[in-house]
């Protein structure tokens, strides 16, 4: 079961900056599904603490349950970073070899076995290339593959056509 927001356990986690008490407080915000374009908040606030520069921290796996919790509420008219986010923490502690709380290992993986059925229930909507990335970066990463998922993140149209010359020219 997923740490509940009013728990004073959030006190006891930490984040970039410190204690994660703050954390809560941001994900109440994102009831609302708020959007992530051009750096507004909670998006901003959250990424900063959580997800700093590639690092994730005992708080960033018990915001993710959260995270795909509200990305259930909409997955057709979600914003891409809410895909993006649970991936990106899933590849970031494959990357630095993090190790997760034993009291939100559950939750948190549980939750990343969510992302292929959002993904699927998003189908519908029409895709540009960021959700594209997002997309398919949160199934590799439920699935284990960090390093796949961020490679997805990278893949841009022009990239995957210089890839794919590249990987025929090898």
């Amino acid at each position: 079961m997923m740490l509940d927001l009013d728990s004073p356990k959030w006190s006891e986690l930490t984040h970039a900056y410190g204690c994660a008490s703050d954390i809560p407080g941001l994900l109440k915000q994102f009831e609302r599904l708020p959007t992530a374009e051009n750096g507004q908040e909670p998006w901003f606030s959250l990424w900063s603490a959580l997800a700093h520069q590639g690092e994730v921290y005992p708080a960033s796996f018990a915001a993710v349950p959260h995270i795909v919790n509200f990305l259930s509420y909409a997955p057709a008219t979600a914003d891409a970073v809410y895909f993006q986010f649970p991936a990106w923490v899933e590849i970031s502690r494959q990357k630095h070899s993090v190790p997760i709380p034993q009291e939100l290992a559950t939750a948190y993986f549980a939750a990343l076995k969510k992302l292929p059925a959002l993904v699927a229930a998003a189908a519908d909507r029409q895709w540009d290339a960021g959700l594209l990335g997002c997309a398919l970066s949160a199934v590799a990463a439920s699935q284990g593959f960090g390093a796949v998922a961020e490679a997805v993140l990278e893949m841009t149209p022009d990239i995957a056509g210089d890839f794919m010359a590249w990987f025929y020219d090898r």
